[in-house]
């Protein structure tokens, strides 16, 4: 059932979802996409061994390539920069998963919001003070800090796929997000509408699994949720998607994300994953495909949406 704060809503069911979607209260206000970027670069050759507990799209590889994962990741901010400006920080080789930061820092209009993550190897990202410092002596934004609590997790835009021209927030659950951490995203965010709902067993984030390319198009994983009706409905209030299968899942298809309102990013093999007939679809609402080379670093259990914190 929904719960009601004033004019913010939080819902858990496809048909409480489609009900508030359908409303008018959540039309078009903001700009889809952001006005930057902001990357870490990898710093350790090392795949995180606590990550890999809940992270089923890590590679059984020792190890990563540093100096080609390195290469992969510079080529990636230089090409983002065709869309928006883009800055990246220096990687800590003490965080392995640091070139992942979307699921440590997020912005809104005017603030910085650091998550609460799951493993202590990431709970040491979101004690950076460069990255702090940043937003708060250049940009001059505030800040929400939800990483001193201990009664919730909360991964940011990992867990959060979030339709920034409406104000509508996806929330799936699990290890790596819970409710409690879902509504206090809800609130930092300043979100109008939260569906929240649960991912399939074995899934740990929801931008493997849907993306949401410029507040216009969804890529599904229907698999990827624990209750296909789910998918059905964010499908249905978008009125088209692009539908993913299981292998275009593990090729990471689902970890995209659109920058410039007119360009959607994948890896090169989530785009090689496509068909004609889901580029077209892409195609058809407005976007070309930008691609990148990045199978080193997709080893390490994320990939082109992962590594990209949007500056909005």
């Amino acid at each position: 059932m929904p719960a009601r704060g004033g004019a913010l809503m939080f819902v858990t069911g496809p048909r409480e979802f489609l009900a508030a979607f359908g409303s008018g209260r959540f039309p078009v206000r903001h700009a889809a996409t952001a006005r930057g970027a902001f990357l870490v670069a990898p710093a350790s050759a090392d795949l995180a061994s606590e990550s890999a507990q809940d992270n089923r799209y890590m590679a059984a590889a020792p190890a990563l390539d540093l100096a080609r994962a390195a290469r992969q990741h510079a080529e990636l901010a230089r090409r983002l920069g065709e869309d928006v400006p883009v800055l990246t920080f220096p990687g800590d080789p003490a965080c392995p998963d640091g070139l992942f930061p979307n699921n440590v820092f997020a912005t809104t209009r005017g603030r910085l919001i650091v998550g609460r993550m799951r493993h202590a190897v990431r709970r040491r990202e979101a004690a950076r003070t460069d990255v702090r410092g940043f937003f708060r002596d250049v940009l001059g934004y505030a800040q929400t800090d939800l990483s001193p609590r201990t009664d919730l997790v909360a991964e940011l835009t990992g867990a959060l796929v979030i339709d920034r021209a409406r104000g509508i927030g996806y929330c799936g659950l699990s290890e790596r997000c819970d409710e409690a951490g879902a509504r206090a995203m809800h609130e930092a965010f300043g979100l109008g509408l939260t569906f929240c709902f649960a991912l399939a067993d074995g899934e740990y984030h929801t931008n493997v699994v849907f993306a949401l390319l410029a507040g216009r198009l969804p890529l599904l994983a229907a698999d990827g949720f624990r209750d296909a009706a789910v998918p059905a409905a964010i499908a249905q209030a978008y009125g088209d998607a692009v539908h993913l299968g299981d292998a275009h899942k593990r090729a990471f298809a689902g970890n995209a994300i659109a920058l410039a309102p007119t360009r959607a990013w994948l890896s090169a093999v989530a785009a090689a994953s496509l068909s004609p007939q889901q580029r077209a679809t892409i195609a058809r609402h407005g976007f070309a495909l930008g691609e990148v080379e990045l199978d080193e670093i997709e080893k390490a259990g994320g990939s082109l949406r992962c590594c990209v914190a949007e500056i909005f």
